[in-house]
């Protein structure tokens, strides 16, 4: 009898020790999916994302597991990437940009998504209002179009007598019309001439150029899509050989030799995106968080390529530069 208590005993430690171990192991952990237009890079979104979601202690393979899926700018392979994620049943999608969203919503209505540098989420159809974005989607926009009219009065302070600039846009991007209308307002205002810049394609950058000069622009406005983010050092170099000044959506185009930039922290996105899947990890459904948009911005300039161009930035525009390249 007593050694039946005895193995009674010893098998009930023995389980009592491992069930904690034992439910650990088996306890499932979340996944996200990252779905990426343009190739993965070094200091890049993913790691950015990944820096700030560690500071709300989530460590990859033991607590979080993340899927990443890029196409790598071919766009017309994102729905095929959303579906499979989707498949994957992550308990998030995480989206960079207009592209990747647009393609997540039309593979899911159910799988909650967040996406991080949308540049007019209402205007392209991701969301119903920012405060109220309803459906399984909500997220962080830079509004970028806002921003377009800034970056054309920037323009005008740097550059003596401005009076015909430039836009170089993409009419097919979803996230690039909305900015080149704003453009358009903005100028009447500030009483200079556009030139619509279209490009479509990589390879369409050295006639752009040429046609932008033959129409007598004297200087160059980006909008921030797809394309031009993957071409910035070619776009800042063929500025700089056609002598046009030139003002970026974003500061890597200045570290890649542009003139100037002005927009929103490109680093506040990722930092209000990993809240906000945190939140949905813990319960919270995307209906019931809003659209929250940037709350600080950057006004990055090259003073390289300023004497490259020969232009003097005024005094009262470099005053206000939160970082100067020398």
């Amino acid at each position: 009898m007593k050694k039946t208590i005895l193995i009674w005993l010893l098998a009930t430690s023995l389980l009592t020790s491992a069930s904690p171990a034992d439910a650990q192991q088996h306890a499932k952990i979340p996944k996200i999916g990252w779905l990426g237009a343009r190739p993965a890079a070094p200091g890049g979104g993913i790691e950015l994302f990944q820096r700030d979601f560690r500071k709300l202690g989530y460590v990859e393979g033991k607590n979080i597991a993340i899927e990443s899926r890029y196409a790598e700018n071919k766009l017309d392979r994102l729905p095929t990437l959303a579906d499979e994620l989707v498949r994957l049943k992550v308990d998030v999608l995480i989206t960079p940009g207009t592209n990747e969203a647009l393609a997540a919503k039309n593979a899911t209505r159910t799988v909650p998504i967040v996406f991080l540098s949308v540049s007019d989420p209402v205007g392209v159809g991701l969301i119903d209002s920012l405060a109220r974005p309803g459906g399984n989607i909500t997220g962080f926009t830079i509004i970028a179009a806002d921003l377009a009219g800034k970056r054309l009065e920037l323009l005008k302070e740097t550059i003596p007598n401005l009076s015909r600039v430039a836009v170089l846009w993409k009419p097919q991007d979803p996230g690039s019309t909305p900015q080149w209308k704003e453009s358009q307002l903005a100028a009447r205002e500030l009483g200079l001439q556009l030139y619509s810049m279209e490009v479509s394609s990589a390879d369409k950058y050295e006639g752009a150029f040429k046609e932008a000069i033959k129409a007598r622009s004297a200087a160059l406005a980006v909008t921030q899509d797809q394309l031009q983010l993957s071409n910035q050092k070619r776009i800042a170099d063929l500025a700089t050989k056609n002598r046009l000044p030139a003002i970026y959506p974003r500061g890597d185009f200045v570290a890649s030799g542009g003139l100037m930039s002005y927009g929103a922290d490109q680093a506040e996105p990722f930092r209000r995106g990993a809240a906000m899947v945190d939140k949905i990890l813990k319960g919270t459904k995307p209906a019931e968080l809003p659209v929250e948009q940037p709350t600080k911005f950057e006004l990055l300039i090259n003073l390289k390529t300023a004497k490259a161009l020969g232009l003097t930035i005024p005094q009262s525009v470099l005053y206000r530069a939160d970082k100067v390249i020398k």
